[in-house]
């Protein structure tokens, strides 16, 4: 502003990712400690894979951000701003609210939620009681484009609509297919061309086995 098995297969948890490649790269990068982190993630997806869709945003938040220490981004990557893939959040079990976004959006759309009901929000919030402000980011889920969405937050256990969230300006969002600025329901970008830390986070997550 981060090879131990239950021998899940690819038809177990979700047809479109490689759960093979993920589990090596897993295991080579983070080690045994790493796979079990991993192994849970699947044994996440298998439980919510029927569930209700309010089940599914609150398992999910919760999975996160019990498991993921907050740290910033020089801590947990050694750089003054990084974006993680959910391999190397889960991995390294620490990253920054950017880490935790982008693992909550990838996870409840290998759910089945739509990518177009899900986008990343970049937010200026008022922290603590000095009300010191500074850039954050969390998830909102939108029935529909122009609804108001469901606050996925680490800083905030609980989900709850964005009108409730009085501490969090919106400066823009963005999902796979689209950039919004502020609170408009139009796009306005490509986000792949606009952002080059989302870019990256795509193209690793392809590389790591993710679909």
């Amino acid at each position: 502003m981060a090879a131990v098995g239950l021998g899940l297969g690819p038809a177990t948890v979700d047809a479109n990712l490689d759960t093979s490649k993920l589990r090596e790269t897993m295991h080579q990068r983070y080690g045994s400690a790493g796979v079990r982190v991993l192994e849970d993630w699947f044994d996440l997806l298998g439980r919510l894979a029927g569930a209700s869709l309010d089940a599914k945003l609150r398992e999910v938040n919760n999975f996160f951000n019990r498991r993921v220490r907050w740290v910033d981004d020089r801590q947990a990557w050694g750089q003054e701003d990084f974006w993680a893939t959910p391999l190397e959040t889960m991995g390294n079990g620490q990253g920054d609210c950017e880490d935790y976004a982008i693992a909550k959006y990838v996870t409840l759309k290998q759910l089945g939620v739509p990518g177009q009901q899900l986008r990343m929000i970049y937010v200026r919030a008022r922290i603590g009681r000095s009300q010191t402000t500074q850039a954050h980011m969390v998830l909102g889920y939108y029935t529909t484009p122009s609804a108001e969405p469901q606050i996925l937050d680490n800083l905030v256990s609980s989900i709850s609509p964005a009108s409730r969230r009085s501490d969090l300006d919106p400066l823009f969002s963005f999902n796979s297919v689209g950039l919004w600025a502020g609170g408009s329901s139009n796009s306005r970008a490509d986000p792949l061309a606009r952002l080059s830390r989302w870019r990256s986070v795509v193209v690793r997550m392809q590389e790591q086995g993710f679909s």
